[in-house]
């Protein structure tokens, strides 16, 4: 009989670490083919709507970038604590809070502190960032709970307390007793580009945000291949036995993958809440934290490679957008293309460890 059987490698192969995330973003895109198919649809003709149609114009551009944004942020936060193997999957709720702590200066101070109110509202954002972060880190450290479900139950923490302030204390008189806080002023809101200088974004809602995310994009990357806390981060997840040989402690790893991927997860927040939405309100649920993480493991954890990624994911949100308003489908239709990237992405990284080897057994007769 004939069959395949996995062999672990002696190292991980170089070539498909490259290989993998290519492979994976192909399947996804035949597997799209096969299930606009399967929905009725001309494959060809849906496939332009969901990736073509949203780049066509100048605000298809800008709302691609709007999103991208955030997403690149807290992926940048997450492969840095990915590295560490720091599993942070808490990041929503600590964008959450980001946005809690900036909205709280916006809403009571916006009119006292003038030019002083941005820049006080993005440093409370990442602070809020990371105090959320360090409960994860505090129960890690102290009691060896698992970071993975303390930032994922702290998520849903997160999201009920943004219910109470909107539907209580923050709640706008004027608002007919909607859940939602006052609108912020303009010194409480990210400058649009347009309004800058930025002609072929007239008429867009792209804000000055996007430069936290250009000027975060370096900073990660030079924090991860050009310090050495960063290089302890990344024997601390690669060897771990090394690392402590080494006598790096596991706790400090784990503060600073947590508190970074925070403040992260927090500015984006920020750049939420005083950008496009410009107040806090009860549907604010993009879900980015959560995307990030594909985001993060897509870019296999190089800060050079999450922007292109997130541009990917940010892809998949306008096409679901794109497809519900041109050919009826479902909007839910670009969680199933994320989930099926995710599938491709985790089974294409089987091969960087492992290959696959043809086995070949041949059958016993005779009687025997």
């Amino acid at each position: 009989m004939i069959g395949f059987e996995l062999v672990r490698r002696a190292a991980p192969s170089q070539a498909m670490q490259v290989i993998a995330p290519l492979q994976a973003v192909l399947l996804t895109l035949l597997a799209g083919l096969g299930l606009f198919a399967l929905l009725g649809q001309d494959p060809l003709h849906a496939f332009h709507q969901f990736f073509i149609a949203p780049l066509s114009t100048p605000n298809g551009v800008s709302e691609l970038l709007l999103k991208a944004s955030p997403l690149c942020l807290i992926g940048l936060g997450l492969a840095i604590a990915y590295r560490a193997n720091v599993w942070n999957i808490g990041a929503e709720g600590q964008m959450y809070i980001g946005g809690v702590f900036a909205t709280g200066l916006a809403i009571h101070y916006q009119q006292q502190w003038g030019a002083f109110m941005l820049p006080s509202m993005i440093v409370a954002g990442a602070l809020g960032g990371m105090l959320w972060a360090a409960l994860t880190a505090w129960c890690r450290a102290r009691f060896h709970a698992s970071e993975i479900l303390v930032s994922l139950m702290l998520t849903y923490v997160a999201n009920l307390l943004i219910k109470y302030l909107v539907f209580g204390p923050w709640q706008d008189p004027q608002a007919n007793n909607f859940p939602l806080t006052v609108a912020f002023e303009d010194n409480a809101l990210f400058p649009l580009l347009a309004e800058l200088g930025w002609d072929w974004f007239e008429g867009t809602r792209l804000n000055l945000s996007i430069v936290i995310t250009l000027l975060a994009i370096p900073l990660a990357w030079v924090f991860s291949q050009r310090t050495f806390a960063g290089f302890q981060l990344a024997v601390s997840g690669s060897a771990p036995g090394a690392a402590r040989y080494a006598g790096y402690k596991e706790s400090r790893a784990v503060w600073i993958a947590m508190l970074m991927s925070g403040a992260a997860a927090g500015l984006a927040g920020v750049s939420e809440v005083a950008g496009p939405i410009g107040q806090l309100n009860d549907r604010w649920t993009p879900q980015y934290g959560f995307t990030a993480i594909i985001v993060a493991a897509l870019a296999r954890f190089n800060p050079l490679a999450v922007p292109v990624a997130a541009l990917l994911m940010a892809l998949l949100y306008l096409g679901g957008e794109s497809v519900q308003i041109e050919l009826q489908l479902p909007k839910s239709i670009s969680e199933v293309f994320q989930g099926l990237l995710l599938m491709f992405l985790l089974g294409s990284e089987v091969l960087v460890r492992f290959r696959l080897r043809r086995r070949v057994s041949a059958a016993r007769g005779d009687g025997q």
